[in-house]
């Protein structure tokens, strides 16, 4: 909520809201701190049927292109 009310007062410039309401941190989609959600993210990035256990690096790589969250590498 602290990033919302910086967004609309223009002063957050790597945080914004898309047309569809999306919180969006440099153009990826920002998860918010709920372990499940992550969770599935994670899951369903390691068993894509694009990957062959592309092992955490490559995974990490993938899907910091789509998402971000606080510490996400770790």
């Amino acid at each position: 909520m602290e990033k919302l009310a910086l967004i609309r007062e223009g002063k957050e410039t790597d945080f914004r809201v898309d047309e569809n309401g999306v919180v969006r941190y440099r153009g990826r989609v920002c998860i918010p701190d709920v372990s499940e959600l992550k969770k599935m993210i994670l899951e369903e990035g390691h068993r894509s049927g694009l990957s062959i256990h592309p092992g955490v690096t490559k995974m990490y790589q993938d899907l910091k292109k789509l998402f971000w969250w606080p510490d996400m590498k770790t």
